[in-house]
Parts: C-alpha cells; sequence; structure tokens
C-alpha cells in the first residue's frame, strides 16, 4: 500500500476495477444472494444540455444522485441510474452560427467530452441506457406520440402569436427578445400570428391539479405551490357586453365602407371571478389582435399606429404584469348586460389575445390594474363595493378596494348589502336567464405550443399537400429523419431551403407535396426521456414492461428552475401515455428533490459608459481585514483594483464559474464530490469556498494516511468477544455505533452534509483513541474503520474502495459496492453507568452518574450525597422526584 495518498492513481484504479466488473448495469427483478427478488429503487437525475462542460451545478446534483445510488444499493435495493442527453434546442444554432460548423458536430464532440467528466467523477451511471435527443431512435416515438396525440385529437393545429424577427426573417423565443428588439438583428420585434400545432393540456388541468395537491406528498411544498398556480383554476362568471355597431358605432370615427366579415351586431365576451363588482364596469379593454381592434383600426390611423406599437411588445405574460398600460379608445361602444348603459371599448397594451376570448371587463373601483388605468385616462370610477369602517377615495388606490371576503355590494340596486358569493350567485343566475353568460371554471393554463420555427428539434412528421391538405406522415415512414449537415446562418429556418428534405410526394395522393419545417419544442424531448432509459435499445416500442418494472420514479433529482413547466410538461405526457395504454401509472415522479445553486463571489470593472466587465475569481486577488474579510480585489494581470459584486449564482454572464475539471485534475473527484456534499444540505444554496476544497482534500489525505498507518493491525485482527472489552473499548465502540446511528438516519433523510460530519467525527474518534497493538483493540480498531469505509464509501467511492481493498475487508465483506450497509449494534450502545441531571427546586445544580439498573433508593442516596445538593439543601427535603434515565428534582 502506497504511502502517501496519489488521487489520481488511487482513482484510476477504482474506475478500472468498476469498467472490469461493468459494475452499474442494472438489470429488471435482480436477485440477492439468497434468491429473493431485490426491492427497485430508480434515482434519476434531470438530464443536460450538453454544453460543452459540465459546471458545479452538475456536479452537486449528480453527485446527491450517486450518492443516493451507493447507500441504497448496499442497503438491498436494486437501484436505477442512467443518464442521457438533452440535445435539441436553441444553444446549438446559436454555437453552430458562431462556429459556422453543424449543430449536430457542435452537439456530439460536447457530448464525448461531458461523458468523460462524468466518468472521471465516477458516477454510478449505467451508459448501457444512454439516450440521446437528437438521435433519430429517441425522436422517432416524439414523432410516433405526436400522430397518436392527433388521432386523438389531443394535438391540433391553429394560429398562434410569436415574436417575429423582420430581419432575420424568423422566430425568436422570449428570451432571445431584449427591450423589444431581435437579440442578433437589433430589429424592432413584432408580433405574427403563425399557424402552429398544439397539445390540449388543458383537457387535464383539473387532474394535474387534484394530484399535485393530494397525490405528491413527497414533493417540496413550494413546488407544488408553483405548480398549482401556474395551473390557477378559477371559478367565476363568463358573459357578454351585447353590442349594435350599427347604432352605437363610433363618434369620432365612423366605420369603414367594408367591414368584412365582423359581425356588426354581436357579444364581446369575458370571463370575471369578481362578478360582484359588474355594477363598477366603466369601459372594456381588448387586445390588439381582438377582430373588434382590427375593425376599429381600418377607421382610426391613431388606433392602427397604436395597434402597430403593441405587435412590437412582449408575449410574456409576466412581461404583461409588470409594463406600462397603454390603451386607446376605438370609438366603440357595447352595452352592460345588466343595466344597457353603453361602455366605451378601448384596446390595451395589456391584454393578451390568446388568455381569455382577448377581452376584459375594466372596473376601476376594485381592481389595482384597472384603477391606474383610469386614473391615467380620466376614465369613471364607481364604487360598488363596501367594508364596513372604510372610507373610499378615487384619489389613491388601497388594498381594501378588492377585498371580496369583507366586501358588500352598494350602488348595485337589488344586489346591495349581498355579500360576495350572494351577489354572484344572483348575478350569474340574472344573466343566464337573459341568455348572456353562466358560471364557469376557467385556468390560467393554456395548451401547450410544441411547434418551433427553428431547424435544431424533432420534425413535425406532417405534409402539406394542395390537394389533400395537411397529412400525417405514415408510421411506416418514422422516423422523418432530420438533415444534420444544416449550418444555420440567421436567415430563417435552414429546413426551408433543404430540397432533399423538404420535397416529398404526397403519402395520400401522391402529387408533389411539403414536409412541415416546424420542429417540436424541447420540452417534448425532457418529457418523457427518463420512460426511454427503462426500455433501451427498443426499435418496436416506445416503451416496454421494462417500464412497468422501473416506473414510477422514486427519486427525481434537479434544479428548482424546472419546478413548474418541465414537470407539469412530463406529468401530462405520462398521463397522455396512460390513456394510450402505454403505462399504467398516474404520476411520473414519486419524490423529488429541488437541489441548492452553487454560488461563488463575483468582481466586475465598469467603464463609463456603465458597462460591466466581469472576471474569473481565479483571475482576482483579494486583500483581508484582521477578522479575515474581504475589502479589497485587484486583478493579477495588471495589480488595479476590481469591484466586488457579491456571492451570486455561478454563471457564465457573471464569470464566476469553476471548472469542475480543473478541481478533479488538482485535488480529484473525492474531493470534489466531499466538499459539494458538506458545505450545504442538499436543498440549500451551496457558497463556493477554495478554502473548503483544500479542507476536504486535507481530510482525504488523513483517511489514507490512517489506513497506512494501521494496515498491519487490520489485516491480521483476531475475532473476539466484544462483550468482554474492557471499558475504554466499549466506550470506543458505543461512541462508533452512535456516529453510525445518526449518520444512517442522515442517510434516509438525504441530509449528506451531516453524513460527512459524522465521518469526520468517526475519523477523530478513532484517531484520537491512541490503542495498544493488542487483540481487543485491533478487532475494535478493525471494525470501526469497516463502519467508517462504508460510512464514507457513498460520498467518497474512489479511496473508499481502494482501501477497502488494500485492507482485506473485500475477503470478509465482498466487494465495498455491494458490501452489508452497518448495522447499529444496540448491544454497543448500552452503557454499564447512566447520567442523570440533579435540580434542587428546579434548577440544576450538577449531575450523577449510577449504574443503569439502579433501583430508585440508591438514585435518591446519590442525589443527596452529590456535592451539588449538599451546598443547597439541609435536613431532610420535602420531596424527591425521579425521572427515569433523565434526571433527579429535590424539592428542599
Amino acid at each position: 500500500m502506497q504511502e502517501k495518498y496519489s488521487h489520481a492513481e488511487v482513482e484510476q484504479a477504482a474506475r478500472d476495477h468498476w469498467q472490469s466488473i461493468d459494475a452499474y448495469r442494472a438489470v429488471e427483478h435482480a436477485k440477492d444472494s439468497k434468491g429473493n427478488e431485490k426491492p427497485k429503487f430508480y434515482a434519476c437525475s434531470m438530464l443536460p444540455y450538453p454544453s460543452g462542460k459540465l459546471h458545479m451545478g452538475h456536479v452537486r446534483n449528480y453527485t446527491i444522485n450517486d450518492v443516493m445510488y451507493r447507500h441504497l444499493r448496499m442497503s438491498g435495493y436494486n437501484v436505477l441510474m442512467p443518464m442521457g442527453w438533452d440535445a435539441f434546442g436553441m444553444p446549438a444554432e446559436n454555437a453552430a452560427m458562431a462556429n459556422k460548423v453543424p449543430p449536430a458536430q457542435w452537439t456530439y464532440s460536447n457530448i464525448a467530452y461531458m461523458k468523460q467528466q462524468m466518468q472521471s467523477m465516477g458516477l454510478a451511471i449505467d451508459w448501457s441506457r444512454e439516450m440521446t435527443a437528437c438521435k433519430p431512435d429517441y425522436y422517432k416515438w416524439n414523432q410516433w406520440m405526436f400522430l397518436k396525440m392527433l388521432e386523438k385529437g389531443i394535438i391540433y393545429r391553429k394560429t398562434g402569436t410569436v415574436n417575429w424577427d423582420p430581419v432575420d426573417q424568423t422566430v425568436l423565443a422570449n428570451e432571445q427578445v431584449i427591450d423589444g428588439r431581435g437579440w442578433r438583428s437589433g430589429a424592432l420585434i413584432e408580433k405574427r400570428e403563425i399557424p402552429m400545432y398544439y397539445a390540449r393540456i388543458t383537457d387535464y388541468a383539473e387532474e394535474l391539479l387534484e394530484r399535485v395537491e393530494n397525490d405528491l406528498p413527497g414533493w417540496p411544498e413550494r413546488v407544488r405551490v408553483m405548480q398549482s398556480n401556474w395551473i390557477g383554476k378559477s371559478v367565476g362568471v363568463r358573459f357578454a357586453f351585447p353590442y349594435d355597431l350599427t347604432e352605437v358605432g363610433s363618434t369620432t370615427h365612423p366605420l369603414p365602407a367594408d367591414t368584412g366579415d365582423f359581425p356588426l351586431k354581436g357579444k364581446l365576451w369575458v370571463f370575471t371571478t369578481r362578478a360582484d363588482t359588474i355594477k363598477g364596469v366603466t369601459f372594456c379593454a381588448i387586445a390588439a389582435e381582438h377582430p373588434m381592434a382590427q375593425l376599429a383600426a381600418r377607421a382610426n390611423p391613431e388606433v392602427a399606429e397604436f395597434i402597430a406599437e403593441c405587435k412590437r411588445g412582449s408575449v410574456i405574460e409576466a412581461d404583461m404584469a409588470t409594463m406600462e398600460k397603454k390603451g386607446i379608445p376605438t370609438g366603440m361602444y357595447v352595452e352592460h348586460p345588466l343595466t344597457n348603459k353603453l361602455i366605451e371599448v378601448w384596446v390595451g397594451n395589456y391584454v393578451l389575445m390568446s388568455y381569455g376570448e382577448g377581452a376584459v371587463m375594466g372596473v376601476p373601483a376594485h381592481d389595482e390594474r384597472d384603477f391606474a388605468f383610469a386614473k391615467k385616462y380620466v376614465l369613471p370610477i364607481e364604487q360598488v363595493i363596501d367594508v364596513d369602517g372604510k372610507l373610499f377615495s378615487n384619489e389613491t388606490w388601497h388594498d381594501w378596494y378588492a377585498d371580496k371576503e369583507n366586501g358588500r355590494c352598494i350602488n348595485s340596486g337589488k344586489y346591495d348589502g349581498m355579500n360576495y358569493q350572494q351577489a354572484v350567485d344572483a348575478i350569474s343566475a340574472d344573466l343566464a336567464a337573459k341568455g348572456l353568460g353562466e358560471k364557469k371554471v376557467t385556468y390560467r393554463l393554456r395548451d401547450w405550443g410544441i411547434s418551433r420555427q427553428r431547424y435544431w428539434g424533432t420534425p413535425i412528421p406532417m405534409i402539406h399537400c394542395a390537394s389533400c391538405g395537411d397529412v400525417p406522415v405514415p408510421e411506416k415512414d418514422l422516423p422523418v429523419v432530420l438533415p444534420e449537415d444544416c449550418v444555420p446562418d440567421g436567415s430563417g429556418n435552414p429546413l426551408n431551403k433543404h430540397e432533399a428534405f423538404l420535397h416529398v410526394d404526397c403519402p395520400q395522393c401522391g402529387k408533389p407535396a411539403r414536409r412541415e419545417t416546424d420542429t417540436m419544442d424541447t420540452f417534448v424531448d425532457s418529457s418523457w426521456y427518463y420512460m426511454r432509459y427503462c426500455s433501451p435499445g427498443n426499435s418496436e416500442a416506445m416503451v416496454d414492461a421494462r417500464n412497468d418494472y422501473w416506473m414510477p420514479m422514486d427519486q427525481y433529482i434537479g434544479g428548482i428552475e424546472h419546478a413548474v413547466l418541465h414537470l407539469l410538461y412530463a406529468r401530462f405526457w405520462t398521463k397522455v401515455m396512460r390513456d394510450l395504454g402505454l403505462v399504467k401509472f398516474d404520476e411520473p415522479f414519486t419524490r423529488l428533490l429541488t437541489q441548492g445553486m452553487v454560488l461563488n463571489e463575483t468582481y466586475y470593472r465598469e467603464d463609463a459608459s456603465g458597462k460591466k466587465t466581469w472576471y474569473n475569481p481565479e483571475e482576482v486577488e483579494l486583500a483581508f481585514d484582521d477578522k479575515g474579510r474581504p475589502v479589497s480585489a485587484t486583478l493579477k494581470a495588471d495589480g488595479q483594483p476590481v469591484q466586488l459584486g457579491g456571492t451570486e449564482k455561478m454563471s457564465k454572464s457573471k464569470n464566476n464559474g469553476i471548472d469542475p475539471q480543473a478541481q478533479i485534475d488538482q485535488y480529484g473527484a473525492d474531493t470534489a464530490r466531499l466538499f459539494t456534499m458538506f458545505a450545504a444540505p442538499p436543498e440549500q444554496t451551496l457558497e463556493w469556498s477554495g478554502s473548503g476544497v483544500e479542507g476536504a482534500n486535507r481530510f482525504l489525505r488523513r483517511v489514507w494516511s490512517f489506513g497506512q498507518a494501521n494496515a498491519g493491525r487490520i489485516a491480521h485482527t483476531a475475532v473476539v468477544d466484544f462483550a468482554t472489552l474492557p471499558e475504554n473499548l466499549k466506550t470506543l465502540r458505543r461512541e462508533t455505533h452512535k456516529v453510525l446511528q445518526q449518520a444512517d438516519n442522515d442517510y434516509r433523510r438525504i441530509q449528506y452534509n451531516t453524513v460527512v460530519s459524522a465521518c469526520m467525527k468517526l475519523l477523530n474518534l478513532l484517531e484520537g483513541a491512541k490503542l495498544a497493538d493488542e487483540p481487543a483493540s485491533n478487532a475494535v480498531l478493525y471494525e470501526g474503520f469497516s463502519i467508517f469505509l462504508r460510512l464514507l464509501y457513498p460520498v467518497a467511492p474512489h479511496i473508499t474502495h481502494v482501501l477497502w481493498q488494500e485492507l482485506g475487508y473485500a475477503n470478509s465483506f465482498g466487494d465495498i459496492l455491494d458490501a452489508p450497509w452497518p448495522q447499529v449494534d444496540a448491544a454497543a450502545l448500552e452503557q454499564a453507568d447512566i447520567e442523570l441531571m440533579v435540580q434542587v427546586n428546579g434548577k440544576l445544580r450538577g449531575s450523577i452518574r449510577v449504574p443503569r439498573e439502579a433501583d430508585r433508593a440508591a438514585i435518591e442516596a446519590a442525589a443527596m450525597a452529590s456535592e451539588g445538593v449538599q451546598k443547597f439543601v439541609t435536613g431532610a427535603p420535602k420531596k424527591i422526584i425521579v425521572v427515569p434515565g433523565k434526571l433527579v428534582n429535590i424539592v428542599a
């Protein structure tokens, strides 16, 4: 056994061993040594995007998963830990444009490098199940599911609003629109209506909501709340404002002579959860894309100009909530459904056509957004809800104006005095009697637009024929293979110029036709990949019986940033697969762990224009005060000052990332793993610390040195009867098993930071024992270090594997991979003496040690004889209270 710890040699030896025995290949229905089937456990981390390098967030995520895998495997479970690549998407296209290479070339190169990094971390991944989203053998099944969902009406086509870059001639994702301009071209972005494919996730809204609220106790509460809020169930009233534009048109701009197919008599429909405020409506607002707005624009150039401005705005709902609310009157009016009062119609930049029916009622007195809008444009504000003891003012908004719990109707005629529910019931009944409304449940959730006007994604398996219309690709012709030789240049989807891909004969009539060039949202790829891990290599089916064995997943691990859309789409996709008879479960993920972010310090310089240049912490020299706090920083390259930017999430934009490979090369994978597990509990943020990494490495060197120094004693240990040990060795065993008990509990709670603390405590115990070289001491040492190695193994598997082999433990227990998890010896925890706290009149005055089996009389006598009692009690006590195993209270 080598004298000094060499992480490179140790870790290579461990990896070579694991590779030689194919250590991590998982099989279904595995049995233990007695022939009994092991319980299965499927632990999976969210798959990475192959961006080129692992980051520390990856290292933390996968190490958490790996620690869980190793602990459960030693505990007798048949565990699966797979890995794959979320390999389609926009970053590959951006890199392709920058490097002038096909996205496929960039992607596959990155996958190869990142896989090598994962292997160097010693992760227990079953690589035989690896999946890559950009390979036809995977995305074939995206296309197959699309066709099945199309058959069932779950997939449909309609026009949708998108961000259009008129210079690059392409659709942009919301995150590519910066201050209303295209991220590459700088052109003002337009909203456009284009045909897109949608999935009817709203058909599953109620089940998605009900199950996330009631059936997922293994999920963090905040994630369940986020899911519920995103689905956004609302119980309210859908009602109409009738209109007759032949009588009530524009007073300032007459209607155009040709109104097209817009009905001059009709109903403007809205939905509200506050029907009790209906008498306070003073205006209606419609989306810029609403047909009524389009009609107004033809008659009024100012409306047309405002609509054009709206089209350059965001299509993101969150932006709508914070943006400045603007509007313009259309000159058109609708009738209040209960009072017949004329209500002016405005175009509002905050109203989305894709939400509801593109129109909202305006009640300024009881809605903060409407209040601000009315103040800005001097519109009437009419109070119709009152709260006892409150004074209403049209000048300033107060939160109680929107209080539906304590409010009562006023200025509302027959509804006056009614509370919220009474008013809603009465008003909805009156609207229904007029044929103008009804109670309705709506959801904030909207159908999932899965079309992307980009190249690097799963081709949508549709063919457009001039004679037959939209024709699905026959199943026998799947997959529709995406050409991998395209190099995007920013001028739109290159598939539109790829003749071999674009042109195809219609499967129905045989005439020349055109393939669909939109590709699928990459959320499709990530909605079911974890099931494909369970059925690898099956070219005939999306999933098979192996999926029934492993799913639902027992533990899912990933970042909180995926708490809404990815998880929601995966849950929806699972329910569709269930309804198609492909799976037998309702929810894909039994337990969810959202690990915290990895933080690091940031440093920057700011030029005269306000632009900041960020410097990596490795490039910076710090100066500290007398308490060790950083007070200033200089750039190593030029010695000039840089600003301290504070601690933030590691990111490319702030240039504060740490290269995991550099850490592995310098200190070893076990050090990186140990630090990331020790620095914080898995769910909390982890602050990077160079000194912490060095400390983790020092600890591993101590582990190696202790094993090396005691190798001879451990290798020649004789069997002894622990019951006959002297008291000092019994004490050491007791403390060892107390640490084991704590660590075992912490493993089960997924509190790996305190597991590492327990390992450090146990090593301190063993080092500090200074045991004589004799049989009894060696036996306790042998047991103690075997427990220590098994406790540390899931966190630092390389060094523990080699020490386990070198010290001969494998001869007794087998490979540490499958060595039995250490069990707490109850007998070792027993003490001959116990300590009891002693109180006098309820105040602590010391403690006593008595034999565990001591009777009450002996305990009382010992307590009365103790120094603390003698000092405060004279004569016979009034009463002595003994709480077994805890304390004695003497009442003087």
